[in-house]
C-alpha cells in the first residue's frame, strides 16, 4: 500500500516540521519553496514551552543546542548611553528549559533531520489548488501538476496559499501598529555584552552576538500604517530615518550594515481566522496565525502545531475530520497567545517620552519574582493546552 502525499508550501519552520512528523507518521511530503534554497541570516528567537517539548520528541534538542547561543542577559541602554535595567533570562524562566537561537539555523537542523520520505522543490511556486473528489490537485510554476491527499500552506504571514483557497485578506491581517527590520553587520565596535538593547520612545534596536565576530541587529519601531514592505533600494534610508536620534552606535551598526546586503523589514502584524482548513487543505505556523515576536512563541506553536496535525491524522478516519481537529485542539493555545501579543503590543515600546520612562521605573522596581511566575506560569499552561 502506497504513502498517503502531502504537498507543504514553504520550507519554514512550520513547511520543514510539518514534513519531519507526516514523514515518521507514514506519509511522503513535497515542500515547495519559492525561494532558490534554504536563506541563511535570520532573526534570533527563542525555543521554549511547547515548540521545546516537541523538538525533543523529534530528537533536535543536541543538534539546536550545537547551533544555539548562550544569551543569559540583555542590557538596556538609552539614546545617550545611559543604563536603564538588566534582565536576565534566568529571572522569567526560572527551571523551563529555553534555546536561543537564529531562525535559519532551526531550518536547517529540521531539514538535515528529514527521511527519505520529504522532497525538497525549490524555485517553484503553488499556482492553483483544487479539489477533485477526494483528492486534492496542485498546479505549480513549473506547469507541473501534483495529485495528492493533504495541501499544507505554512508560507508565512503574508500568504499566498491562503489567498487562493480563502481569497483575499480582508479583515484577516491584524496590524499591532509596529514595523522591524533584521540584518547582519561586523561587530567592529565590539559588543559589551551578548544581548545590547538601545531603547528610546517608540524605536528600539537590538543586538545579539554571534560567531565570528558577527552581530545580528533587529530594530523595532512604532508605525500605524499597514502598509507593504519597502522596496529593497528604500529599506536603509527608512531605518536611517527611524534611527536618526539613536545613539551613535545604533548609527554606526546602521552605516557599517548598508555595506551588505538589505534588511528585511516588515510590519508586525498577527492573522485572525476563524477556521485554519478547508477540504484537503490547513494553514499551519505563520500562515494561520502568525503570534508576531511580542509573543515569544510563533516557532515553537509552529512545530508544536505540526505533532497535533500528525497525531490527527493518524487518529481520525478521514483527512478533513483530521483538521478540524486538530483545530480544535490547538486553538485554545493561540487564542491565548494572541490576547498576550495584543496586551504586550500596547507596551512593547512605550510611544511617549512619559509612558517610556514609566514602564522602565516599573520594570526596574518590579520584583523579579513577580516577573517570574507570571512567565512560567504562562509557558507552563501552554504546554497543557496543547498536550491536551
Amino acid at each position: 500500500m502506497s504513502r498517503p502525499l502531502a504537498v507543504i508550501i514553504g520550507a519554514g519552520v512550520a513547511g520543514m516540521s510539518a514534513a519531519w512528523w507526516l514523514g515518521r507518521s507514514g506519509w511522503r511530503s513535497i515542500v515547495v519553496e519559492r525561494a532558490e534554497d534554504l536563506r541563511d541570516g535570520g532573526y534570533m528567537m527563542g525555543i521554549s514551552g511547547p515548540g521545546y517539548e516537541t523538538a525533543g520528541r523529534m530528537g533536535l534538542i543536541p543538534p539546536l543546542e550545537k547551533v544555539s547561543y548562550a544569551i543569559n542577559e540583555n542590557v538596556y541602554r538609552d539614546r545617550r548611553g545611559r543604563e536603564l535595567l538588566r534582565l536576565r533570562y534566568r529571572d522569567f524562566l526560572k527551571d523551563l528549559p529555553y534555546l536561543a537561537l537564529r531562525r535559519n539555523d532551526l531550518i536547517r537542523v529540521l531539514r538535515d533531520a528529514l527521511d527519505e520520505n520529504t522532497e525538497l522543490k525549490f524555485g517553484c511556486t503553488v499556482e492553483t489548488i483544487r479539489t477533485e473528489g477526494d483528492r486534492a490537485v496542485v498546479g505549480l510554476s513549473d506547469r507541473s501538476t501534483i495529485d495528492c491527499d493533504l495541501v499544507i500552506g505554512a508560507d508565512g504571514f503574508r500568504s499566498a496559499s491562503r489567498r487562493l483557497v480563502f481569497g483575499e485578506d480582508e479583515n484577516v491581517l491584524e496590524h499591532l501598529g509596529y514595523r522591524f527590520a533584521v540584518f547582519d553587520v561586523d561587530d567592529n565596535i565590539k559588543l559589551e555584552a551578548d544581548f545590547l538593547s538601545f531603547a528610546e520612545p517608540g524605536h528600539l534596536a537590538e543586538y545579539y552576538a554571534l560567531n565570528g565576530g558577527r552581530l545580528a541587529a533587529m530594530h523595532v519601531w512604532r508605525d500605524r500604517e499597514a502598509t507593504a514592505p519597502p522596496r529593497v533600494e528604500d529599506r536603509w534610508s527608512m531605518l536611517e530615518r527611524v534611527s536618526a536620534t539613536s545613539h551613535p552606535m545604533v548609527r554606526q551598526f546602521l552605516k557599517d550594515g548598508a555595506a551588505g546586503d538589505p534588511p528585511t523589514i516588515d510590519s508586525l502584524t498577527m492573522v485572525n481566522l476563524p477556521t485554519w482548513h478547508k477540504g484537503r487543505f490547513v494553514l499551519l505556523g505563520d500562515a494561520a496565525h502568525c503570534l508576531t515576536l511580542v509573543s515569544g512563541q510563533g516557532a515553537g506553536m509552529a512545530m508544536a502545531s505540526s505533532e497535533v496535525l500528525a497525531q490527527e491524522l493518524a487518529a481520525a478516519q478521514t483527512v478533513p475530520e483530521a483538521l478540524a481537529a486538530h483545530d480544535r485542539r490547538l486553538r485554545p493555545a493561540i487564542t491565548r497567545l494572541q490576547q498576550r501579543s495584543r496586551r504586550m503590543a500596547a507596551i512593547f515600546i512605550p510611544e511617549s517620552s512619559f509612558a517610556f520612562h514609566a514602564r522602565n521605573f516599573t520594570l526596574r522596581h518590579m520584583p523579579r519574582a513577580w516577573l517570574g511566575k507570571y512567565f512560567a506560569n504562562s509557558i507552563r499552561s501552554e504546554i497543557d493546552l496543547v498536550s491536551t
